[in-house]
């Protein structure tokens, strides 16, 4: 797989190179976007300057340098840096390249083994690095764009520090923009607005965007394009977006917690991320009336049926039309008001009823439907509501060795302002029927 940058000269043997080659970096100051990581108060800054480079994952997305870093930090620590990627190499090629890793260790030089897309691996592959890892015999790098936590064994993560790589910025973007025009030795053809909506396209990937850049300096002609004639000639990178992985997880907690936090704007965007991303709608209908059941609940109990009707609108008019009811689901969850208050109150309950076991309930509320559960005293002196003052008798309904617990405690907020006045009140009654 090619490395982001290169600026080693291009000679005659060479032979035309891409862009991204060219303008691969020839030391670690000069990588784009990583000043987290790379600045001496970042953590592969400190481990270089005390000497003490470790085994690394390096996780992000692509075209963010993971290959050209690893590189330069085997050019920095005088390493031999061999690259394999987890798609092409199998058992046999392993066991070669851990051979020649150990004839260099014995001649005295070390080994940065560069695992491209290392999460490919699987667990009896990924165990068979510890080994080499643990005597010295190379200093691994794994790059990933996948949540390594997920993907990779905890032997391997326990040996090794995972250096997360952020997707680059539009200011990252337009410095590399300008750094291949160098190359190129003239300005790209693009109007301003055209420039900015190549840099949009690349969505972060300092790879792609080279390629456009090559793709905009071939074109032929003088003048400068515009937006839209941007548009026409190129296509938009498609949005990263993997409905198994980790930026499923993620995009789906945004929009939930986008929801809880009553920002319907930001809600209303990362459902339309899920959906350009090609997540299926049910799912979303799914997720969204959970929604309206752990965070909203009984604050506005029209919620969920709003939740319901939209994904009924939805399996009956389908996709593109549908998913407007969806989004105004979407909306009215975020605007409603907020409560887990049945929520928290079911969690103690199922922790309670775990705990207390098989406790039966208390002889007055139980049935008698035969002669002998009645002499025992099955259903003796239950007080039947009906009867009672009020409608309310204020028996206790818990088990008789279970001291009574409060767990449903509404807010002072939509439906359930009127809720808590119902509990205080029963409250009142049950402490008056309990004191005659």
């Amino acid at each position: 797989m090619p490395d982001l940058f290169d600026q080693t000269p291009q000679t005659k043997a060479d032979g035309p190179r891409p862009l991204a080659d060219r303008l691969r970096p020839r030391k670690l100051s000069e990588v784009i976007g990583q000043a987290k990581v790379l600045s001496p108060e970042g953590p592969l800054g400190a481990m270089l300057a005390s000497g003490s480079l470790s085994s690394l994952i390096l996780w992000g997305p692509p075209g963010v340098g993971k290959t050209t870093i690893a590189r330069l930090l085997a050019d920095e620590t005088d390493l031999t840096f061999v690259q394999i990627s987890a798609i092409f190499t199998g058992v046999p090629d392993l066991r070669k390249v851990f051979e020649a890793a150990k004839m260099r260790r014995q001649n005295g030089k070390g080994t940065l083994l560069f695992v491209d897309e290392i999460h490919r691996f699987n667990k009896a592959q990924q165990d068979g690095f510890l080994p080499y890892m643990e005597d010295g015999t190379i200093l691994l790098v794994g790059a990933t764009t996948e949540n390594p936590s997920f993907e990779l064994n905890a032997a391997v993560m326990s040996r090794a520090q995972v250096i997360v790589l952020e997707r680059l910025s539009l200011i990252d973007l337009e410095l590399l923009a300008q750094r291949a025009e160098k190359e190129l030795g003239r300005a790209l053809p693009l109007k301003g607005e055209a420039r900015e909506a190549m840099l949009e396209m690349a969505d972060g990937d300092g790879r792609a965007l080279l390629n456009l850049i090559e793709q905009v300096a071939a074109w032929k002609g003088d003048a400068h394009l515009t937006r839209d004639q941007l548009s026409q000639r190129l296509m938009r990178r498609a949005a990263k977006y993997d409905k198994s992985g980790e930026e499923h997880y993620n995009l789906i907690s945004a929009l939930h917690k986008s929801v809880r936090g009553s920002d319907p704007d930001a809600a209303l965007y990362w459902f339309a991320r899920m959906l350009e991303g090609g997540e299926d709608p049910r799912f979303l209908a799914r997720r969204i009336t959970r929604m309206a059941v752990e965070d909203i609940g009984l604050a506005d109990p029209q919620a969920q049926d709003i939740c319901l009707q939209s994904w009924q609108t939805y399996e009956r008019l389908g996709s593109p039309e549908g998913e407007l009811a969806l989004a105004q689901a979407v909306v009215y969850l975020a605007l409603a008001p907020k409560s887990n208050g049945v929520y928290v109150a079911y969690k103690a309950a199922r922790a309670a009823a775990k705990q207390t076991g098989s406790e039966p309930p208390p002889k007055h509320i139980l049935n008698a439907p035969t002669k002998m559960m009645k002499e025992i005293g099955y259903g003796s002196g239950y007080a039947y509501d009906h009867d009672a003052e009020d409608g309310f008798s204020g028996q206790n309904y818990f088990p008789e060795t279970m001291k009574r617990p409060v767990w449903y405690a509404p807010p002072e907020r939509g439906f359930e302002r009127e809720l808590k006045k119902r509990i205080e009140y029963f409250a009142k009654l049950r402490a008056k029927r309990q004191g005659d």
